[in-house]
């Protein structure tokens, strides 16, 4: 059924057909294995910075879906000050990372930014088709959201420089699996130009190719069951 009101009540200002999605990039990373996850989310938010700002200057809406560390009685900014401001391990990772005040932010509940959130519903007065998703970590949080986006069909792209998890093997067989069931386009952020219109991939000595509909390279068709035995 179409929304009644096109602008959500002014709230949803921003019309996109692509959005880039943080996932869980406001994290105090205070949790077992997390010591070894840091180094890497460092590294991974310094592109994720770059992509960001990228996506600001193109109009594209950045939206920030974020755990509520387990304390249902907080909101973003109380968490984003504890990650700001707290003896916290993941205090660097949100400096670098933290929301500009024309970003979206969504708490979520579980895995998956889709369960029982306002995603999907800010998503659709976007107007947005086309996910660039990005995070921690990308054998859980951010394979949930894709495999929900999946299923909502949208168009995927989980840029493969772009999320972390804390056995790096385990991030390379989530990455596969995007691809290989998801239709998730892996190209690297750094090859990535995004407008509110589509995305684009640039190549090394080639012009950004648009990556529409009509002109992406073929894939297997879409499954919406699994294979016959």
């Amino acid at each position: 059924m179409p929304p009644r009101n096109d602008d959500l009540h002014g709230n949803a200002p921003d019309d996109s057909r692509v959005a880039l999605v943080l996932v869980d990039v406001i994290n105090d990373l205070e949790f077992e294995g997390a010591d070894r996850l840091l180094p890497q989310a460092l590294a991974m938010a310094d592109r994720l910075a770059a992509l960001a700002a990228r996506a600001r200057r193109a109009r594209v809406p950045v939206v920030y879906v974020n755990d509520n560390f387990g304390r249902w009685r907080s909101d973003f900014r109380t968490l984003l000050d504890r990650c700001l401001r707290g003896p916290v391990r993941g205090r660097s990772l949100a400096r670098r990372l933290r929301p500009r005040a024309t970003d979206y932010v969504v708490l979520k509940t579980k895995h998956s930014g889709f369960y029982a959130t306002t995603l999907e519903l800010l998503l659709r007065y976007l107007k947005t088709e086309t996910l660039v998703l990005t995070g921690l970590t990308g054998d859980r949080c951010v394979l949930f959201t894709a495999a929900d986006a999946f299923m909502r069909d949208f168009e995927l792209f989980v840029p493969a420089d772009g999320t972390v998890s804390i056995e790096p093997e385990h991030n390379a067989h989530a990455l596969a699996e995007m691809a290989r069931l998801l239709d998730a386009d892996l190209t690297d952020s750094i090859r990535l130009a995004l407008s509110r219109s589509g995305v684009s991939t640039r190549g090394r000595a080639a012009a950004a190719r648009p990556r529409s509909a009509r002109e992406r390279p073929a894939r297997p068709a879409r499954r919406s069951h699994a294979p016959a035995a």
